[in-house]
Order: structure tokens, then sequence, then C-alpha cells
């Protein structure tokens, strides 16, 4: 029993080294078509354009609808906690903290990987499936810098823009919103968020931004393209892309966060 358990982990260790060896190569791949892409962007804008505007564009109502009523909830949560205790200048603190420096990039990443991080992987999929990918390559043209590379950089570019927008719903739509309940003055307000707002704050939002987008449309794009033959394989490597997207986006958030805040 014992020795059948070892072979098993022994096994599932093996697929699992192996799978990390062929990402690492499709990761390297990638890096390098990425320095090639400007002499292709004739051929690969439109993919581009395309990613951008449904990863970005049409994300920008869920992500305002969040923003705005996590912003509002953290104020009016914050006066109701902060106030009894003659304490509430430090909800701009816990402002910057929650919404710039985390919640942001986290959310925005979270948003982008169930829209997003699927679609990629289940469109590369289907491609696959469908003999897309052959009849590229069949005329010359490599997916990598075809299909691949203009999804991730739609995706950086799309996380990087929607963060920005984040940030600033969050702390506009929040007082809008708390304003109901409790009126602050907005020159007030704000007066008072900048005085706390730090540039590492800006740059570790951005920076975690480009990471998370990064990471997200590589791992979506490997498992697409992961899809040997089989239409049931789509949503296996589907299910895959999410979760090693939001586990790669956790663990770089931790490492990222310590980086900047405690070392």
């Amino acid at each position: 029993m014992l020795v059948q358990i070892a072979d098993s982990l022994g096994k599932r260790f093996a697929e699992k080294t192996s799978d990390f060896r062929e990402f690492l190569h499709f990761f390297g791949e990638s890096i390098r078509q990425m320095f090639l892409f400007a002499r292709q962007r004739q051929v690969a804008t439109l993919v581009l354009m395309r990613q951008i505007l449904f990863t970005g564009f049409e994300a920008l109502t869920l992500i305002s609808l969040i923003a705005a009523a996590i912003g509002g909830l953290i104020i009016i949560e914050g006066h109701l906690v902060l106030g009894d205790f003659g304490q509430g200048q430090l909800l701009n603190v816990i402002l910057v903290t929650v919404i710039v420096r985390e919640l942001s990039s986290l959310l925005v990443a979270f948003i982008i990987i169930a829209r997003s991080g699927t679609a990629i992987s289940t469109e590369l999929g289907n491609m696959i499936v469908n003999h897309e990918i052959e009849a590229l390559q069949s005329i010359g043209i490599s997916p990598l810098s075809y299909l691949v590379v203009p999804r991730v950089f739609g995706v950086v570019a799309a996380m990087l823009t929607l963060t920005i927008y984040f940030n600033i719903i969050g702390l506009i739509g929040g007082w809008a919103v708390s304003y109901a309940f409790f009126p602050i003055g907005l020159e007030d307000f704000y007066t008072g968020l900048l005085s706390e707002l730090q540039v590492v704050d800006v740059f570790s939002s951005f920076t975690k931004s480009i990471i998370f987008g990064f990471a997200i449309g590589t791992i979506a794009c490997y498992q697409g393209m992961k899809v040997a033959f089989a239409s049931t394989e789509v949503p296996q490597r589907t299910i895959k892309a999410v979760v090693q997207s939001l586990t790669w986006v956790i663990i770089l958030d931790i490492l990222l966060t310590t980086a900047f805040y405690v070392i």
C-alpha cells in the first residue's frame, strides 16, 4: 500500500515537474517573441486592440460598481468604528492602505481572471481543436507572435489602466456614496487623503498591476495552447488557467507587498 502511494506521488511529482519545465520554455519563448513584436505589429495589432477592448473597456461598468461600493463601505464603516474612538483621521490611512495598496490591483486581477483569463484559454483551446493553429503555421505565422504576445500585452495594458481607474473611482466614488450618510467636504476629504498617499503606494499599485497582468495573460495562453485534440480538454485547461492564475496572483501579491513595505 505504501509502495503504491509512493509511486503515485512520484508520478504526480514527475508530471508537475515536466509541466513546469514546459511552462518555463513557453515563458522564455514568449519573452523572445515580445522583443520581436515591433517587427510584425501590422499582423498582430488588431489582436492586441481587440484584447484591450474586451479586457479593459468592456469591464469598466463592473469595475466602477465594485470600486464605488467598496470605497463607500470603507468610509461608512470607518466613520462608524473610528468615530467612536475619536480616530476619524485614520480613515485616510485605511483608504490608502486598503484601496491603493492592496484591493485595487488584487480585485482587478480577480475580475480579469474571471473574464479574460477564461476567455483567452477557451479561445486558444478551441483554435487548436479546430486546427486553426496548424493553418497559421502552414502559412508561416508563429502562433506565439500572432496569438500569445498580443493577448499578453493586451491584458497587461488593460490591467494597468483598470487599476488606475479602480483607484480613482474607489476614492471619488467612495466619497460620493458615503456623502449621503456622513457629509464630508470634498476639499477636506482629499486634502487629508493626499497627505497620507505616498509615492511608494502608487508605484506599488502600478507594479503589481503590470506583473499580475503579465502572469494572468501568460498562464491563460499557456493552458489554452496545451489543449491537444479533444474539445473536452478545453474546459479542463480553462479551470487550470483560473486556479493557477489565482494562485500566482496571491503569491506575487504577498512577495511584492513584503518587498515594498516590509524589507
